[in-house]
């Protein structure tokens, strides 16, 4: 095991003055060592295309909207062009080569055409493929350049209306299937002092490999993750924040198989956040593990353009996993996150790392060892608006002792400069919470942040103290981790087959959504990347 502790001193300026003593040579070979396992992913990636991938450039140019059966015309246009030329060249050349060709005056038609099969593709050359090209990027462009609107328009209203007073911003969940229910619940919401209201998404939509259309009213365990679902509570929570005088922030998912379509929507309808972690789609819904690292780093390529935060999904791992034992397994995680966060062109003000308060409270001294877990996540990501996580797998139907937990978990953050804090609920484990039972929880949250003030200013662990402690080792242990990764044949792959991370064992040549990969030709183009990476 290393040695995590400083020899000197300093926190070159940063906001969250440093507490744990870490050493910064410690610190920064832990970033190394992510980086030398993340670098090999990122090339995979770069080398790769995937389905939804492509279909998300068509939504970009303006393609939406679904048959008289439900099924996206992004779809319906991608299989056609997929039937006659390889996915490996990409999309973008062969439909706009159709349309040069005048197969039909525009995106919509040409894909009606294609559904009915009266259209025929190919991959254009010469004149022809130049001709295409140009016609692609200018299309895309102008959807791009349509999400750049949208994140002005959010820099013009934060200072029209206001923002939130103070962080951690406070972070609350709708879940009722029925977006016109979600509305009246997360205005009410923001009214009680929410700063972020997360729609929860369909049980099962991560599996689909289309995105529904239209407002949804019959989601199961949460509302659909569509375009108009979008739209109505963007403008919805654009009235509430004119009324309270601070703008509504508006989270949403972009995983699973539609990861890069869900991502390029949320940019064209102002979302402010997305849930975007690289592998949580892998461990927790099987989806294959190349599908998701190309995909990942698209979706975060739009959401560095359209200035959205991603929230990481480490806490899940400890909802599997002992959270004492694979307490370095989210260390670890969040070192990779923000690794590919980076390449991807975010920047360190969006990154929501995840992290979590799920130590069993039966555990001695488990409240130091998740101040301890909290802290450590706080210093290593000192610019990153961390997104903190309340007890779940410990919660056991108990209202009163649940409240009890919350008010810890409340205090943990408070202690430890959280800056995106998700409200617990005390019925976590027995009923979908009732507004009442929302608005007992903002009590709580206000309550404990009232009352701690800046007690973090005040909270300094003993430097040879558990907390203290805990954290170095923690630390040490994901770097003792990375290295032994590093050393596999194929890194990061085998780690996670081998079951690392949550439990889980995800094989590379295995999962859902396989058969939606294809490696790039020397012909392959798409001008979506072209674009995004050359703003990066």
């Amino acid at each position: 095991m290393v040695s995590t502790r400083s020899t000197s001193g300093g926190s070159g300026g940063n906001p969250h003055r440093p507490k744990l003593d870490l050493d910064p040579r410690t610190v920064a070979q832990a970033r190394a060592l992510a980086a030398q396992v993340g670098g090999p992913i990122v090339d995979l990636a770069r080398r790769h295309t995937t389905l939804s991938v492509e279909r998300a450039t068509l939504r970009l140019a303006g393609l939406g909207g679904a048959d008289p059966d439900g099924v996206p015309w992004v779809n319906l246009l991608a299989d056609a062009v997929r039937a006659d030329v390889d996915l490996g060249h990409g999309l973008a050349l062969p439909v706009w080569d159709a349309l040069a060709r005048g197969e039909a005056e525009d995106l919509l038609t040409l894909a009606q055409k294609a559904a009915a099969g009266s259209v025929r593709f190919r991959l254009p050359e010469g004149d022809a493929a130049r001709t295409a090209r140009s016609g692609a990027r200018a299309a895309v462009g102008d959807g791009i350049a349509r999400i750049d609107v949208r994140r002005e328009e959010r820099e013009r209203l934060v200072a029209e209306i206001g923002d939130a007073p103070r962080q951690p911003w406070i972070y609350l969940i709708v879940a009722t299937g029925d977006i016109y229910e979600d509305i009246p619940q997360a205005q009410q919401a923001a009214r009680e002092g929410a700063d972020v209201i997360a729609v929860i998404r369909s049980t099962g939509q991560s599996l689909l490999d289309y995105v529904p259309e239209g407002a949804t009213r019959d989601g199961f365990a949460g509302t659909y993750a569509t375009q108009e679902n979008f739209r109505l509570m963007r403008a919805a929570l654009d009235e509430t924040g004119r009324e309270l005088g601070r703008y509504v922030r508006l989270t949403n998912y972009a995983s699973g198989l539609c990861m890069p379509e869900i991502a390029a929507l949320a940019g064209l309808e102002r979302l402010d956040m997305m849930l975007n972690d690289s592998m949580y789609g892998i461990l927790f819904r099987d989806i294959n593990p190349v599908r998701t690292f190309v995909d990942q780093r698209f979706s975060r390529q739009v959401h560095a353009r359209a200035g959205i935060i991603i929230n990481t999904g480490e806490d899940n791992y400890l909802t599997t996993a002992d959270a004492v034992e694979a307490a370095h397994t989210v260390t670890t995680s969040q070192l990779l996150n923000e690794y590919f966060a980076h390449e991807a062109g975010l920047e360190d003000w969006q990154l929501g790392l995840g992290h979590a308060f799920e130590i069993d409270p039966g555990v001695p001294d488990s409240f130091r060892l998740e101040l301890a877990h909290a802290l450590l996540a706080r210093e290593l990501f000192p610019d990153a608006p961390l997104k903190w996580m309340p007890p779940t797998r410990h919660m056991t139907g108990d209202v009163f002792r649940g409240y009890l937990l919350d008010g810890f978990f409340n205090l943990a953050g408070a202690l430890t400069g959280q800056g995106i804090l998700l409200v617990g609920m005390m019925t976590e484990a027995v009923v979908t919470p009732w507004l009442s039972d929302r608005d007992l929880a903002l009590q709580n949250v206000r309550y404990v942040m009232d009352a701690a003030g800046r007690l973090a200013e005040d909270f300094h662990p003993a430097p040879d103290g558990v907390i203290a402690e805990r954290a170095r080792t923690v630390l040490g242990e994901s770097i003792d981790l990375l290295t032994r990764i590093a050393d596999r044949d194929r890194g990061l792959l085998d780690a996670i087959a081998d079951g690392t991370f949550g439990l889980m064992k995800r094989p590379p040549d295995g999962g859902r959504g396989l058969d939606g990969v294809a490696e790039h030709s020397d012909e392959h183009y798409n001008p979506a990347t072209e674009i995004l990476e050359e703003n990066a």
